[in-house]
């Protein structure tokens, strides 16, 4: 439930958001994605969350990531992580929820509303936290997955459980061939 004059912010895990939309067939309009949370209420700040390679001459999400910035999405980013594992695959690791637990908890005393865009449940013990504070925590992920992309424990702890496929009429858009790709196989 949202109310007009509620304060609120975003929370993007770009990584897991990503995944969730792809596995429902469809891509994020990041531009339409913010409109539709400020016509819910005051929107404070709009974090989107990624890890980058650094590495490399061109990072496919680069695009996404410098649209985001001049578009008033405040970026957290930082250096993704490149190893082989017992098999000889290349993995790159990069995990956020650090940077969105202490962004979210320092944010929480002006907030009467946050939204957190992940489906890990390793969110859970923040979503508590923040419940202590009196901010109400609505999660957006999918059920409607092959594999659901939501743990059921994070979905039991939000105030609000927001479909994400619920929202492909308002925020998607068909997906492009070389969309800006958020996957680089990033464990989580």
């Amino acid at each position: 439930m949202f109310y007009k004059d509620d304060r609120l912010a975003l929370f993007i895990d770009g990584a897991n958001l990503y995944a969730a939309a792809k596995s429902l067939g469809f891509d994020i309009d990041y531009k339409l994605l913010r409109q539709e949370f400020e016509r819910r209420g005051k929107l404070l700040r709009a974090y989107y969350y990624t890890a980058l390679l650094e590495n490399e001459e061109y990072s496919p999400i680069r695009p996404l990531v410098d649209w985001l910035q001049y578009n008033g999405f405040s970026l957290v980013t930082k250096p993704a992580k490149e190893y082989t594992d017992a098999v000889g695959r290349r993995k790159i690791k990069g995990n956020m929820d650090i940077e969105l637990t202490v962004n979210a908890m320092e944010l929480a005393p002006r907030l009467d509303h946050a939204v957190l865009f992940s489906g890990d449940g390793d969110f859970r013990p923040l979503v508590e936290a923040l419940q202590r504070q009196g901010v109400r925590v609505s999660v957006v992920s999918t059920t409607r997955s092959q594999q659901p992309m939501i743990a059921d424990e994070l979905r039991r702890q939000a105030d609000n459980f927001i479909e994400l496929d619920a929202l492909r009429d308002v925020i998607g858009r068909p997906p492009r061939e070389a969309a800006p790709r958020e996957d680089h196989a990033l464990e989580t």
